[in-house]
């Protein structure tokens, strides 16, 4: 007896499937609105002499963020630029909550920049980042490219990098 259950329900189920209702006659259950929900982030950003403090709250589907920080400008002259960031964030999500602080140098002008970030999480690992590449004239239509990375993600092996680059024009 129970054969005959499971092959109906089976037949059913089949059935169901392949039935393909008229589109004159088909009702949209969600409307466009819910399909494409907007993100609403709360964004601040400040002047401060030669720095600014930033600050962002918001929410995705992962959960709700905060991150804040302040970027200062340390010197801006023939030396170059050079900028200094400092930056906290705090993630609440489904599976639990993590807070990540970190912070950065750049430096650059006209034909060379160099960056270090570093970032870490509180009862976590520590991550960081160090770049640098240059650009210089070579003759009157070539130039020299050098670049490097060297880095670590947080539990992962370091990772680095080179490229050079020789450029003539025609």
């Amino acid at each position: 007896m129970q054969i005959l259950y499971t092959i109906s329900m089976v037949f059913l189920v089949v059935a169901a499937q392949d039935y393909q209702p008229q589109q004159d006659f088909l009702i949209d259950p969600y409307p466009v609105w819910h399909a494409t929900r907007q993100r609403r982030d709360v964004t601040f950003d400040k002047q401060m002499g030669d720095g600014r403090v930033f600050g962002t709250l918001g929410q995705s589907d992962a959960g709700l963020f905060g991150k804040a920080g302040y970027e200062h400008q340390i010197f801006n002259d023939a030396r170059g630029t050079l900028t200094g960031q400092a930056n906290g964030m705090r993630v609440l999500g489904p599976d639990g909550g993590s807070s990540h602080f970190g912070g950065g140098l750049n430096w650059k002008n006209p034909n060379a920049a160099a960056s270090f970030d570093i970032s870490k999480q509180v009862h976590g690992g520590t991550s960081y980042q160090a770049a640098a590449g240059g650009r210089w004239p070579v003759g009157k239509n070539g130039d020299f490219s050098l670049q490097g990375t060297y880095g670590r993600a947080a539990g992962m092996r370091r990772e680095y990098g080179g490229l050079a680059n020789f450029n003539y024009r025609w």
